[in-house]
């Protein structure tokens, strides 16, 4: 049996409109069969560790605008970034992965994120298993 191809998302940014592009580029490629793994470095490990993941911001230059997507957001039931996480698990093959290195320089301990994401992985790990990729995105 082929493998699946691989779909791996390199998450550094994590302000709410990066986060919804990776939760949902995660669960489309996982409901289309793809094998995805997320990996989260740096900004997403920390807002991660510190429960806010589905905390709605977003870049200063669209403070403008801000208010007025935060509604349509919520009044359109748009799924919070955890809750797309696990439906990809449901739907098809999706692992997050958080760097050993990103915690180390964003100040995190292990325990913060273990729970929340499949494994911590060093760089030298997550290069080789994402090596072969279909597709690489970094956002």
């Amino acid at each position: 049996m082929a493998e699946k191809p691989k779909f791996v998302i390199f998450a550094h940014n994590a302000t709410y409109d990066k986060l919804h592009q990776v939760a949902t580029l995660g669960l489309t490629a996982a409901a289309m069969g793809k094998d995805v793994i997320v990996v989260l470095l740096f900004w997403t490990i920390k807002k991660l560790a510190e429960g806010k993941i589905d905390q709605i911001d977003f870049p200063q230059e669209y403070a403008a605008s801000a208010e007025e997507v935060t509604r349509l957001l919520k009044e359109k039931k748009v799924p919070t970034i955890s809750e797309m996480f696990h439906e990809a698990r449901l739907v098809g093959q999706f692992r997050l992965i958080a760097c050993s290195a990103g915690l180390e320089y964003m100040g995190v301990e292990a325990g913060a994120v273990e729970r929340h994401v499949d494994e911590v992985l060093g760089l030298p790990s997550i290069l080789s298993l994402t090596a072969q990729a279909e597709t690489k995105l970094f956002i």
